[in-house]
């Protein structure tokens, strides 16, 4: 799979320091960088649609150009340098408004290995017939692993998690990167879970979400 990667950009060589010399926690990223397995964009209008059909076609150039029969780690980011979130909730409301704008335009069923409610212990965000756990980042977060100069959406599919799954290795990578989680921040992110055992939904913006807190968004 080749990549549309802006490598040449501020923005995108600023995450691949942060990444890479920085020592982020997540090992995960620092593989994708480091091979440049890459597709990122920037957008304006976080939480608008004013850039939703750009990034939806974007999206579905990622999934149809993937092949999913083999090993290779991807991932997808959108950042949205020009926004002026000024806190965690705004953030949050803003990713979730931001998904659904995708969701609504998006002309493919959602993907029937997951479910589409956000309530469900199976759910997981669809996107041009493909499952993907969303990672969002932005200025304001709690957690050091999570905080950007500006707001930025990572799209990983989930069917690489699953592969990891497959080839023993789920277990050691998720263990190496709460620890490296808590070396950084002294704790781990208290909202991670395992696929199945809670909704990821309440893992997407990372803010430590109340326990009644309910997910907006709505499966059309």
């Amino acid at each position: 799979m080749e990549t549309d990667t802006q490598i040449s950009t501020p923005a995108y060589k600023w995450f691949k320091k942060w990444i890479l010399d920085d020592n982020h926690p997540c090992i995960m990223a620092q593989t994708v960088f480091r091979m440049e397995h890459v597709d990122f964009h920037e957008y304006k209008g976080f939480g608008t649609d004013e850039s939703i059909e750009e990034m939806l076609h974007d999206l579905e150039k990622y999934v149809d150009a993937y092949d999913f029969s083999n090993n290779q780690f991807f991932t997808f980011i959108a950042a949205f340098p020009d926004d002026t979130t000024s806190h965690e909730r705004e953030f949050e409301e803003k990713l979730w408004r931001q998904l659904q704008y995708l969701h609504d335009s998006d002309d493919r069923s959602w993907d029937p290995e997951v479910t589409a409610d956000p309530d469900d212990s199976k759910f997981s965000f669809s996107v041009k017939g493909r499952a993907f756990y969303v990672v969002g980042m932005h200025p304001h977060a709690s957690r050091m692993a999570r905080r950007t100069p500006y707001p930025a959406m990572t799209f990983n599919l989930h069917c690489q998690f699953e592969k990891l799954r497959e080839m023993k290795r789920f277990r050691n990578v998720k263990s190496r990167i709460r620890q490296r989680d808590m070396e950084l921040q002294g704790s781990i992110n208290p909202e991670l879970e395992d696929f199945g055992n809670d909704s990821e939904a309440r893992q997407y913006s990372g803010r430590s979400a109340e326990a009644n807190w309910k997910c907006p968004f709505h499966h059309k």
